[in-house]
């Protein structure tokens, strides 16, 4: 199997789970922060729905610019699974065909004349377009749970949630 080919089976299973946690996103919430530091619960989600496709475009540039990371928040939380859809199918279309060649070439990121990161192409999209998210995600279910919504199980049961009962 193509190492993009392997990428992509992940982020179709992990988009169902995500949609799942985004499902759960209160619209009358979406200002709420558990910090004053904090991204808000409506930043914080549209994030999530939003990395795996702004990340596999920029991975597959050969070299990129530092992005400015000012995250907007979404306007309402029936936006989040549209938005989650169409940012896997921004990832899919970007990723699709992409040789184990090009998935190891050297990916580099630039501010300016500074080289920030350069790193094969597969491991930045394991580190950033997977682990990332996946962390943010995990960051998404502490403010649903603070929020008292119930959590989904991810991969194996929450206090709200048992799909082996």
């Amino acid at each position: 199997m193509a190492i993009a080919e392997s990428f992509l089976q992940e982020l179709e299973q992990e988009a169902r789970t995500t949609e799942r946690v985004l499902e759960r996103v209160p619209d009358a919430q979406l200002d709420w922060r558990p910090h004053p530091k904090s991204y808000s619960l409506g930043q914080l989600a549209l994030h999530v729905a939003q990395i795996p496709g702004s990340v596999a475009t920029l991975a597959m540039q050969p070299v990129a610019n530092a992005p400015q990371f000012v995250q907007e928040r979404a306007a309402a939380s029936a936006d989040l699974v549209p938005a989650l859809r169409q940012s896997v199918t921004q990832a899919k279309a970007a990723l699709a065909g992409a040789s184990d060649e090009t998935m190891l070439d050297t990916w580099r990121l630039v501010a300016g004349d500074r080289e920030i990161m350069a790193i094969p192409r597969a491991s930045f999209l394991r580190s950033v377009m997977l682990n990332h998210w996946y962390h943010h995600r995990g960051q998404l279910l502490v403010y649903l749970r603070q929020l008292d919504v119930p959590v989904p199980s991810v991969y194996g049961p929450s206090a709200d949630e048992n799909p082996f009962a």
